[in-house]
């Protein structure tokens, strides 16, 4: 592993500044069902609509809200539709990751001066409460960067705060499944970063891509001398927005014995690059990690092996570097299945669930940092040989 990126300042006056991940957007088969999924297994609260009942005819949108963690889930309504097809192919995903900015037309802009190809021209919503303006841009696979910019009543400030996402969204009537999840929180905070998966020999290509079009920097860099068992093995590149507030992995896949995790994910996705996971931060492992597994979240298995040694490792790590040693209660740790990791800047704790649907595409990560910001490299074996037991049993190795 190499670090290699120092945060650059950007002005307010630079149209390429990101402020926050605005929201993460799926395309999925049912909406209202994904939505009570992801509430009931996750936590997150059903906060706004636009469908059929609220005067949207072509697309079913359900707006879910944890922290300041924002998923958008949208299903098209007829089958003409675009997303459609879409869904045919890869299945339930996500398609858009859109980030708040100043002047999101000034930001497309300039991405599409600095090489990128549109996905969507800039359109503006507004009513007499504000506006929002978005304009898009592709990146790899089938995956669209938009820009949002926001006045009003739709202002970020507004939005974090529980506004409305956009003109023509209304508040969710009253839903049992709110009431529990605010009386039983999982603690999950915002997107820490979003990991996508693109062919073999292609990640330079878009390591490129992200420092041209967007102006990232490359953050750290994982061969696969880093991510590998004897059987399967990837590289990675993270790349990081100027402030490094926005973090993009990609990973591709490396030779190896056996089809390694980023294959399978090819695969079953109609060999076409898109967003493996999304990690979601925490500031109490103990805590969401066991909300969820309450609520049925299935995770992966970490074998008992892995708690033998990990502890000499994390503590020595500590040590040599001054860093404070792990609060949290080893055996409650052990009992729950997390990882941990450190290195010069503390240490993190890090759990992954199984795919959320039935291809082994997407999933969840959930990750509370305590002063490091790296990824968890020392956890890699561990969890490729859990992925790979998972594999096997699914007879895609």
């Amino acid at each position: 592993m190499t670090t290699v990126n120092t945060s650059t300042p950007r002005t307010a006056a630079d149209p390429m500044a990101l402020v926050d991940v605005d929201h993460v957007r799926f395309f999925v088969g049912n909406a209202k069902q994904a939505a009570f999924f992801y509430a009931y297994n996750f936590g997150f609260t059903i906060a706004q609509r636009a469908d059929l009942t609220t005067g949207s005819r072509d697309r079913s949108r359900y707006l879910l809200t944890q922290g300041n963690i924002r998923l958008l889930l949208e299903t098209p309504l007829s089958k003409d539709d675009p997303a459609a097809e879409e869904l045919r192919n890869y299945g339930d995903g996500v398609k858009d990751i859109a980030f708040t900015v100043d002047d999101a037309e000034a930001a497309w802009k300039q991405a599409i001066k600095n090489g990128g190809e549109s996905a969507y021209e800039p359109r503006t919503m507004s009513d007499e409460h504000g506006s929002v303006t978005t304009a898009g841009i592709k990146t790899y696979g089938r995956v669209v960067h938009s820009f949002v910019s926001r006045t009003g009543s739709y202002d970020h400030k507004s939005l974090r705060n529980g506004g409305l996402l956009e003109p023509g969204f209304e508040p969710v009537p009253h839903l049992a499944i709110n009431d529990l999840n605010e009386k039983n929180p999982c603690g999950l905070m915002y997107v820490d970063h979003c990991v996508g998966n693109v062919e073999e020999n292609r990640m330079n290509h878009w390591v490129e891509w992200y420092e041209n079009v967007m102006e990232f920097k490359m953050f750290k860099h994982f061969d696969d001398h880093d991510i590998s068992t004897e059987h399967s093995s990837l590289m990675s590149k993270v790349m990081a927005s100027g402030n490094n507030l926005i973090k993009m992995p990609i990973n591709e896949p490396a030779e190896g014995l056996r089809k390694s995790q980023i294959q399978e994910y090819l695969e079953w996705h109609d060999m076409t690059p898109g967003v493996q996971h999304l990690a979601l931060r925490t500031n109490d492992a103990l805590h969401s990690v066991n909300a969820l597994r309450e609520r049925g979240v299935d995770f992966l298995q970490i074998p008992d092996v892995y708690y033998e040694t990990v502890w000499k490792r994390i503590e020595q790590t500590l040590l040599d570097h001054g860093q404070t040693p792990v609060k949290e209660d080893y055996d409650r740790i052990k009992d729950l299945g997390i990882l941990v990791d450190a290195d010069d800047e503390g240490y993190l704790l890090q759990l992954f669930t199984m795919p959320l649907q039935d291809r082994p595409t997407l999933f969840f990560e959930i990750i509370c940092r305590r002063g490091s910001q790296s990824f968890g490299k020392g956890n890699f074996k561990a969890l490729f040989e859990s992925l790979e037991l998972e594999q096997e049993r699914r007879g895609n190795l």
